[in-house]
């Protein structure tokens, strides 16, 4: 399979959500047959939970770029068993989390399959996404949208609160 660019988004709620995330990167940097080619900064951001499912704590985010030779079902495989090795809680998929990664994009791929939808289906209306993104790559376009992430933030309606952390 030829590389891909691949943008993954992470976000850790429970626990030193600064260390998770920071194992979370170097996880990745020792995938198979991929290289992580930038991260974006650590963004804390509130729960966006009508429910109250993810309780009081905020979230730090951020986004890596990666490029990988793996497939999109074997990349999200192993970054399933990435949440699990973080302590990501199975049984409570919905509620507050050590570690949770989204694939973002897989190229400019559109990938619609069980468990796996790419790009993220909720992407364009999450600020705590677009920021890293933008940060990270503002010219990436949205192969469903056609518009750069740089111009999902600007149009964004979500007005919850991000921001972006020195660490």
């Amino acid at each position: 399979m030829a590389q891909e660019i691949v943008l993954i988004g992470f976000g850790s709620n429970v626990g030193d959500r600064q260390e998770l995330c920071d194992r979370a990167v170097a996880l990745m940097n020792l995938l198979p047959r991929s290289c992580v080619t930038g991260v974006s900064s650590y963004y804390e951001s509130e729960p966006i939970d009508p429910q109250g499912i993810l309780g009081p704590t905020w979230f730090y985010n951020g986004v890596v770029r990666l490029e990988t030779s793996l497939s999109s079902q074997r990349l999200l495989g192993i970054l399933q068993e990435t949440e699990r090795a973080l302590g990501r809680d199975e049984d409570n998929r919905c509620g507050p989390r050590t570690m949770d990664f989204d694939i973002v994009f897989f190229g400019q791929h559109v990938i619609e399959q069980p468990g796996l939808t790419i790009p993220h289906p909720r992407l364009h209306q999450r600020r705590f996404v677009l920021e890293p993104l933008v940060e990270l790559d503002p010219g990436w376009n949205h192969p469903v949208f056609h518009r750069s992430v740089k111009e999902l933030l600007e149009s964004l309606s979500d007005t919850s609160l991000v921001n972006k952390l020195d660490v």
